[in-house]
């Protein structure tokens, strides 16, 4: 009571309030920094085979013939697809506008990863988790990808949040953002349910959020109810074979791997993974050592390592019981909650300057990675625009052989040929027989009077073209035969498709 009678308030403002009077320069900082790694670069690669299969055989003029093509070729929900059919539409199927979707999906993922570490435990795990976000190598690679992945990083993202501030607070308005977040995660990538579960199941444990939860967790189960459908047509048309072809033991060593030196991991003379793995490492046990001493607001590590733990180990359990659908790339969503338990750990209360240290150390690995992938082309994507390019020096009159999907798409999208016929056959004057640059000798001549003319070579590609003084009539499986020498695999044959001829995209 003041001395004029009156009780005097004091305002403390909330910690929302106090959040929009920080300093803001450190996430705009690290969103400009993750929009220059994506964009500056973002047709530096060619596409591969199953982002030339997009533009060759899913995106139609016409939205429902795109929709179709989903249920009959793709293992993934009809989101991105959406997204993609429009982008195509206003700006067409070349590599930078049908990759832009995800760049700017990976750009938006770091202010959302800021948010998330800062729910989870403050500024310095924001600025941690805005950062890793914005320079790991695996990120970057599938911001620059014309697939669902980078989309499905932002939905996870997306989810996360939402679900840690409807814990923190569980109002109507961020219930509903929660079921609206983890929709679109399920209608991105179906291993957006791995993530959705353990948070579902954390809402509705906890009485003071269960009730309020209820709606959210209806919706989001009902959209998973409607995809039904749509994963049984799938899997009728297009079940996933390929996956269960790569050893387990190979897989599972990818995970690690890929998410310390990206897709192809290694980089730096072979020393990408230890240059990450080190400081990782050392801010983990830093972390873990001043979180025995201040276990302080142990939820801060608790919920992303279940989150990341149910993202990770759920789809592996699923191998044991026939249901083989882990492809590393498929566990991306799960790198987001796996990424903020780092940045928590790291920084945790206690590790004072050090922790800053190790989380400056730990970005700077990650960007030297990400920036090496643009100077070695043997950490990039195949260079099939390259071979194209080399290719379309040849004679219009031929036949070209290349492993199903993984080459035959790209040269359908950069040259304009199409598949010919199995029962089929062409009267050619040049054969050529693509493959994998470990093919280091020639294959014998495919067919009766064509001869080596010589070898072209794009990165880890190369090609061996044959030629005939007259055009001579070759059967399809008599191409395919040949060329399996190449691909040591199942092998297509492509030809000019008709029309006037297609210069190779450049």
């Amino acid at each position: 009571m003041s001395a004029t009678g009156y009780q005097a308030t004091v305002i403390v403002p909330s910690e929302d309030a106090r959040h929009w009077h920080e300093p803001w320069w450190p996430l705009l900082a690290l969103t400009f920094l993750a929009g220059v790694l994506r964009l500056s670069t973002l047709d530096l690669q060619s596409f591969w085979g199953d982002e030339a299969f997009t533009p060759v055989h899913l995106l139609h003029p016409s939205l429902w013939a795109t929709l179709r093509e989903i249920g009959r070729t793709e293992n993934t929900p009809p989101l991105w697809y959406l997204l993609e059919w429009a982008d195509f539409r206003v700006l067409g199927d070349g590599e930078v506008a049908l990759r832009l979707p995800s760049a700017l999906a990976g750009i938006a993922a770091v202010p959302v990863a800021w948010a998330i570490g800062r729910e989870l435990s403050g500024r310095r795990a924001a600025v941690a988790c805005a950062a890793f976000v914005a320079v790991n190598p695996l990120f970057v690679w599938y911001s620059q990808e014309a697939r669902s992945y980078g989309l499905f990083v932002l939905t996870a993202a997306l989810a996360m949040l939402s679900f840690l501030r409807a814990q923190r607070e569980p109002t109507r308005g961020r219930m509903a953002v929660f079921a609206l977040a983890g929709s679109l995660a399920l209608l991105t990538h179906y291993f957006a349910v791995f993530l959705l579960m353990p948070m579902v199941l954390w809402l509705l444990w906890e009485p003071r959020t269960r009730r309020a939860a209820l709606g959210a967790t209806a919706t989001i189960v009902l959209v998973g109810a409607a995809l039904i459908a749509l994963i049984h047509a799938q899997l009728a048309h297009n079940r996933v074979q390929w996956i269960g072809e790569w050893p387990l033991s190979s897989r599972l060593r990818e995970i690690p791997r890929n998410y310390l030196a990206g897709y192809y991991a290694g980089g730096l003379g072979n020393k990408g993974e230890p240059l990450v793995a080190l400081p990782v490492l050392a801010g983990l046990g830093l972390g873990l050592w001043r979180m025995r001493r201040r276990p302080q607001n142990l939820r801060a590590a608790l919920v992303p390592l279940t989150l990341a733990a149910c993202g990770i180990l759920l789809p592996i359990m699923l191998v044991a019981v026939g249901e083989d659908f882990l492809a590393p790339r498929n566990l991306i969503g799960a790198m987001i909650p796996l990424t903020a338990l780092i940045a928590v750990i790291v920084v945790w209360p206690g590790t004072g300057r050090t922790g800053i240290a190790l989380a400056l150390v730990i970005c700077l690995a990650f960007l030297a990675v990400s920036l090496d992938v643009n100077r070695d082309v043997s950490l990039q994507r195949e260079d099939w625009r390259g071979l194209s390019s080399a290719l379309a020096q040849g004679s219009g009159n031929r036949a070209i052989t290349a492993l199903y999907g993984f080459g035959s798409t790209p040269l359908e999208y950069y040259m304009g040929f199409h598949l010919l016929a199995k029962s089929g056959s062409v009267a050619v004057t040049e054969i050529d027989e693509t493959g994998d640059i470990t093919v280091h000798s020639p294959p014998p001549p495919p067919a009766p009077g064509f001869r080596l003319l010589g070898r072209v070579r794009a990165g880890g590609l190369v090609a061996y073209r044959f030629v005939s003084a007259v055009p001579r009539r070759v059967s399809e499986a008599t191409l395919a035969g040949a060329g399996r020498a190449m691909t040591l695999g199942r092998t297509v044959v492509l030809v000019p498709a008709p029309g006037p001829a297609r210069v190779a995209r450049r």
